[in-house]
C-alpha cells in the first residue's frame, strides 16, 4: 500500500446537514458522541496501511483542520501524512472548487508529484469499515483503469442513487443517475457475478455506487486535463470514461451508510445505541476508529435512569432519565430531566463551578441542559444552553422550519438546537 496516495472530498457546504455545517466542514460534524465524520475513512486509510492521505475542502475548515492536526501525527520514520488541502485562488483557478473532480483537477499538480500507482477517492461523510487492501488487490488482479466500489440494494432504495449494469466479467457498461420507472428497471443486474447468493440478487438486483473509487494514476491525470469541463466524478468524468478504460466494480457486502442529511445522520447515530447488536460498531480491536485524544475524566452519574443509550466521557448527568440517546463529550444534564430519542453533542470545554453558581445568580443560562428540562427527537449541538423547565419536543409534528434567530431548525420533523445556542427558561418547541 506504500504505492496507493488517499484523497478524502470533504464534501460543500453540506447544505443538506445544514445547520450543523453552519459554523464547521462538513467532515469535521461530530459523530457518536466523541468522534468526527472525517475520522472514519481517515481510520480506514489507516487500518488498511495507507498512510499517505490528503483531505480536500473548502467551507469553514478551521476545525477540520485543527482535529486533523492534533489526532493524527505519525512517526517520523514513517512517510506518512493526513493533510487538508483548502480551496485556494491562483492564476490557473480563480475560483472555488466546482465539485469533486474539479477539486483533485486544482491540486493536481501537488498529487501527481509523488511516486505511487495508484489513487484512492474516498467521500468524506460516510460511515462504514472498509479495508481498502482487498478493494486495491482486486483492482490491481482486473488490471482496471478505474474500479468502483459498490453496494447491493434494493429496488425501494435504488431511486435514490447513481446505478451501474455490469457484463459477467465485472466491468462497468452503463450508468444511470438516480433513476425512476423504466429507466429504473432497465438497471437492473444479475448481482451474483459480484458474488450474492442467488436469494440476495433477487432481494438486491440493483448495484449502487458508493462513491469510492481507485485510479490508476495516469488515467487520472489524462481524464482531469483532457475533460477541464467535467468537474464531477460521479456525473460526468467515471460516466464518459466508460468506453474508452476498463471499469470494474468491487462488491462491499459491510454496512455502509450515506450520512449526508440531518435525517440520515439522526438515524445513523442513534442505530449505535441498538441491541444486542447495532449495524455499525466502533468495538472493533482490530479495526479501530481513531480520534483526537483528550483525557478527559470518567463520566459521572448521580441517581440516574440510563437505557440503550452512549454516553461520552467527561459528562455528569444528575437525578435524571435518559433513553435510547447519544450523549457526547462533557455533556451537563440536571436534575428531573428526560432525554429521549436524541442526540446531545455535549460542549467543547467545562464551565467552572464558580462561574455556574454566579449564572444562575444574574439569571444567565448555564451550559447544558437546565433541570426540569424534556428532550424527545432532537439534536443539541455543542455548547447550547437550554434552561430550566424546557420541552423540546416538536410538539406542532412541523416537517421543515427555520427559526435560526430562536436557535433552532427542523429538518425532517427532527428539531435541530444550533451550536452556542441559548434556549430561554421555560420555552416550549
Amino acid at each position: 500500500m506504500k504505492r496507493v496516495l488517499s484523497i478524502i472530498l470533504g464534501g460543500g457546504a453540506g447544505t443538506r446537514l445544514y445547520p450543523l455545517t453552519k459554523l464547521r466542514a462538513k467532515p469535521a460534524v461530530p459523530l457518536a458522541g466523541k468522534y468526527r465524520l472525517i475520522d472514519i475513512p481517515v481510520s480506514n486509510c489507516i487500518n488498511s496501511e495507507i498512510f499517505k492521505i490528503y483531505v480536500l475542502t473548502q467551507f469553514n475548515s478551521a476545525s477540520l483542520n485543527r482535529h486533523l492536526n492534533r489526532t493524527f501525527a505519525f512517526s517520523g520514520f514513517r512517510e506518512g501524512f493526513v493533510e487538508v488541502l483548502a480551496a485556494q485562488q491562483t492564476k490557473e483557478n480563480p475560483s472555488w472548487f466546482q465539485g469533486t473532480a474539479d477539486a483533485v483537477r486544482q491540486y493536481l499538480r501537488l498529487i501527481q508529484e509523488w511516486d505511487i500507482d495508484q489513487y484512492l477517492i474516498l467521500s468524506g461523510d460516510h460511515l462504514y469499515r472498509m479495508d481498502y487492501r482487498k478493494f486495491i488487490e482486486r483492482h490491481r488482479e482486473t488490471n482496471a483503469d478505474i474500479t468502483l466500489s459498490v453496494v447491493p440494494i434494493d429496488e425501494k432504495r435504488a431511486s435514490s442513487f447513481g446505478l451501474m449494469k455490469i457484463d459477467d466479467n465485472g466491468r462497468v457498461v452503463d450508468f444511470s443517475e438516480k433513476p425512476k420507472g423504466d429507466a429504473l428497471a432497465k438497471m437492473q443486474v444479475d448481482t451474483t457475478t459480484l458474488g450474492l447468493t442467488s436469494q440476495e440478487a433477487r432481494k438486491s438486483p440493483y448495484i449502487a455506487s458508493m462513491g469510492i473509487y481507485v485510479f490508476n494514476k495516469e488515467v487520472l491525470i489524462e481524464l482531469l486535463q483532457q475533460n477541464l469541463e467535467q468537474t464531477d466524478f460521479g456525473k460526468e468524468i467515471i460516466p464518459g470514461a466508460a468506453q474508452k478504460y476498463n471499469l470494474q466494480a468491487y462488491l462491499f457486502k459491510d454496512y455502509w451508510e450515506d450520512i449526508g442529511t440531518i435525517e440520515a445522520f439522526y438515524h445513523a447515530n442513534l442505530a449505535l445505541t441498538q441491541q444486542p447488536k447495532p449495524p455499525f460498531s466502533f468495538y472493533d480491536e482490530k479495526s479501530p476508529i481513531y480520534t483526537r485524544a483528550r483525557y478527559l475524566p470518567p463520566s459521572k452519574l448521580l441517581d440516574c435512569n440510563v437505557t440503550e443509550s452512549m454516553i461520552g466521557e467527561g459528562c455528569i448527568l444528575k437525578k435524571c432519565t435518559i433513553h435510547h440517546s447519544v450523549l457526547g463529550i462533557r455533556s451537563r444534564v440536571e436534575a428531573d430531566c428526560t432525554i429521549e430519542d436524541s442526540m446531545l453533542m455535549g460542549a467543547d470545554y467545562y464551565e467552572a463551578f464558580a462561574e455556574r453558581q454566579s449564572g444562575v445568580q444574574t439569571e444567565q443560562i448555564p451550559l447544558g441542559i437546565g433541570s426540569g428540562s424534556t428532550i424527545r427527537r432532537a439534536i443539541v449541538d455543542k455548547n447550547a444552553r437550554i434552561g430550566r423547565k424546557v420541552l423540546i419536543l416538536n410538539k406542532d409534528r412541523i416537517e421543515e422550519s427555520n427559526r435560526e434567530d430562536e436557535g433552532f431548525y427542523i429538518r425532517s420533523g427532527i428539531v435541530v438546537i444550533i451550536k452556542n445556542a441559548v434556549i430561554a427558561d421555560g420555552t416550549v418547541i
